[in-house]
């Protein structure tokens, strides 16, 4: 088994941190997706742990709301003492509606509306990580009629290829977020952020990519952006206090995968951070980090029941579930690998190579192709693996397919997070 919170029980079914798949479909219906809360809690208090042990004094994780953002995630980050970003304002809202600590929230995105940074500062957010120079004009004008001195990270880029896929690889100079070092430009939005009296410049951020399986490129971020700060401090007189780079540990989503050490990669930035500075004979900043698909992807799986096989002899078979792009977009985007079980049949061996297709009136809507299986039938439940991170938070009602439920696992049993969508749901905005 890919976790160690999946086994096989008596019956042959697929058992997801103890509880019966099968059932579970029955009682809440498919798709379904479901979330192991101890293993949530667990990779939290993993992040903390390491960096209050590993990085220097005062540096913590922020989970990153793009992941999963639902109002229950929020009431776990708030107990497991996590800060969190956001990147809009309806995160910011769902957040605000959890009862989420606001101070202790980052508000980022590379193109935030006035209307987004007076809602942001209309509920307190503890943080902007700003984008470019007329966003930073925009904070400093907001933060003049609110009368605050608004804490402010400036997103950098550091001009590093991680090797990810180019969708979700954000480091580069080319990218849209960011200023980039190596042009000047960082330099020039720092200076016009320290001339600002309603602006206070705490330090900088940056996202190099995401799926990074190894630890080097994060240490190569931190190098280069506390350089970054050395020149500022000799040449403007500038001190870090605040140093973010951002999320992007991977998650094995299938068994060629390697495993990563969460605890072990930020051991060894923490002793990269502090030889730096040491070179660099500067002070050692606050370091904080965005983890988002490594605390909640492995943590959750959806089933959907199988609708209907095909088999095109000499070319391929299909299996039809009743989901699918709609609820995991990720392998129409950018080919996403996962892995996906016979929840149903877990004794009975495969036999046949499917395609794994979706509901959707798409071509392209397929959830995994090339899955070695038992020969599928009508009512059969397909477990996919690994999808507690942008699913339901990239989920979509394309052809008015309803959005499913997420129930989550907790220590007193299973509870409902967020209900099944309704066909009144999908119209309550129609005029």
């Amino acid at each position: 088994m890919l976790y160690d919170h999946l086994a096989v029980g008596p019956q042959g079914h697929l058992l997801f941190r103890g509880y019966d798949t099968v059932t579970l479909a029955r009682e809440y219906g498919t798709p379904l997706m479901l979330l192991d809360e101890e293993r949530v809690r667990r990779r939290c208090r993993e992040y903390r742990q390491a960096m209050e042990q590993f990085l220097p004094a005062g540096s913590h994780p922020l989970y990153a709301s793009k992941a999963l953002s639902i109002k229950q995630i929020y009431r776990i980050m708030a107990q497991e003492k996590m800060g969190v970003d956001v990147v809009s304002s309806g995160e910011l809202y769902t957040a605000v509606q959890a009862g989420f600590p606001m101070e202790n929230a980052y508000f980022h995105g590379n193109s935030k509306t006035n209307a987004d940074i007076h809602f942001a500062m209309e509920h307190g957010i503890g943080c902007f990580v700003c984008d470019n120079a007329e966003e930073l004009d925009a904070i400093d004008e907001q933060a003049v009629r609110f009368g605050i001195c608004q804490r402010v990270l400036l997103r950098l880029s550091p001009g590093i290829d991680p090797h990810t896929h180019e969708k979700i690889n954000t480091g580069r100079v080319d990218s849209k977020f960011g200023a980039a070092i190596s042009t000047g430009q960082a330099e020039a939005l720092a200076v016009r952020a320290l001339a600002k009296k309603n602006i206070s410049l705490e330090g900088f951020h940056c996202h190099i990519g995401s799926q990074i399986f190894d630890c080097q490129p994060f240490c190569d971020a931190a190098v280069i952006l506390l350089e970054f700060a050395a020149m500022l401090r000799e040449k403007h007189g500038y001190i870090l206090r605040v140093l973010n780079l951002g999320g992007g540990m991977a998650v094995p989503y299938t068994e060629k995968d390697p495993s990563v050490d969460y605890r072990e990669n930020i051991r060894r930035l923490g002793v990269c951070i502090r030889e730096t500075c040491s070179r660099l004979s500067v002070q050692l900043p606050a370091i904080l980090m965005e983890p988002g698909r490594s605390i909640v992807a492995d943590a959750g799986i959806t089933l959907y029941t199988v609708t209907s096989t095909k088999q095109i002899p000499g070319f391929k078979n299909y299996a039809a579930v009743d989901g699918g792009m709609t609820d995991n977009p990720r392998y129409t985007l950018y080919r996403a690998a996962y892995t996906v079980l016979p929840a149903s049949r877990m004794q009975d061996a495969a036999a046949l190579c499917y395609t794994v297709a979706g509901c959707c009136c798409e071509s392209g809507d397929i959830l995994q192709e090339n899955v070695e299986l038992p020969p599928l039938v009508r009512g059969d439940l397909l477990a996919v693996l690994t999808t507690g991170a942008y699913n339901y938070s990239m989920a979509s009602n394309y052809n008015r397919v309803p959005r499913p439920p997420i129930v989550i696992l907790g220590k007193d049993g299973p509870y409902l997070a967020v209900r099944r969508e309704t066909y009144e749901d999908l119209v309550r905005c129609d005029q």
